[in-house]
């Protein structure tokens, strides 16, 4: 049955390699994710059809909020990796959590960053906070997407062990078991990039952006059974193992995301959306 297994492929983890500088696949995926979000968060503002007028913010805005949700991403994401998922490690070894660059990275604790973010910008700004949070939502996905196709191609993150029979069942080469595994990276780059994108994406045309609050909603409420779907088949870090009932770290994080998601969502039904300027006297 072992002749069913697909070869990991012989990824190099550098990308791009300049002289001395080195641009590994996890950086590209960032660099990567925040450029196509920015472009494709400049298109959805230049239609004021989607918006049922001018949209809540400019260009220039979105310009200058890409360094802030840089920032939340990086900052956030770094910080709930030490927290959540290695703090003793990390009480030993403070200097370690500016190593950015051997990895460890966690999206709830990025997702916060972000939502601090985006808080602060529109309160600086007097931008509509949910707006503001439909419109960084909205393009999220894209980021995910290249994260975790990164996280594959690294031969990081795999997923549990399965049957050598299941057709698409891997060996990762730093697997010490070297067990056949569900390839769980790609598993969740099509239910956190590719499936959440189209859903955020159709919702968008149907005029979702015309209630504030809704996409972000959604998008914390799509997420969240994405990633407890995606965790069932995702091996758990090393260094926590599972939890209370076969639960996950990864999982106990996305609860508070579906209560939460489904309130906006609720919250943005019963506002409504807001009528035409034009046809306010």
């Amino acid at each position: 049955m072992q002749l069913l297994l697909i070869d990991f492929p012989a990824f190099k983890p550098i990308a791009l390699e300049i002289g001395p500088f080195a641009i590994r696949w996890y950086a590209l995926a960032y660099i990567c994710g925040i450029v196509f979000g920015w472009l494709y968060a400049r298109s959805l503002l230049k239609k004021e059809r989607l918006w049922g007028g001018p949209a809540p913010m400019s260009l220039l805005q979105i310009d200058d909020f890409i360094l802030w949700v840089t920032l939340g991403i990086i900052l956030g994401g770094r910080t709930g990796y030490v927290l959540f998922y290695n703090l003793p490690f990390f009480i030993d070894h403070p200097a370690a959590i500016f190593r950015l660059w051997e990895g460890g990275m966690s999206f709830h604790g990025g997702f916060l960053g972000c939502v601090v973010a985006v808080m602060w910008f529109a309160y600086r700004n007097k931008i509509p906070i949910l707006s503001l949070g439909d419109i960084t939502t909205a393009v999220a996905p894209v980021g995910l997407l290249l994260g975790r196709i990164a996280n594959f191609i690294n031969g990081e993150l795999w997923g549990r062990a399965t049957d050598a029979s299941l057709p698409w069942a891997m060996i990762f080469p730093h697997d010490p078991t070297q067990l056949p595994r569900h390839p769980s990276q790609l598993y969740e780059a099509g239910m956190e990039g590719i499936l959440l994108f189209t859903v955020l994406a159709i919702m968008i045309r149907l005029g979702a952006l015309k209630r504030p609050g809704m996409i972000l909603g959604a998008f914390i409420l799509i997420y969240g059974l994405s990633r407890i779907a995606g965790e069932h088949f995702r091996e758990p870090d090393v260094q926590l193992g599972f939890l209370w009932g076969g639960l996950t770290m990864g999982m106990l994080l996305s609860i508070p995301m579906l209560i939460v998601g489904g309130i906006l969502i609720v919250l943005a039904v019963r506002r409504g959306a807001p009528k035409p300027i034009e046809a306010i006297r």
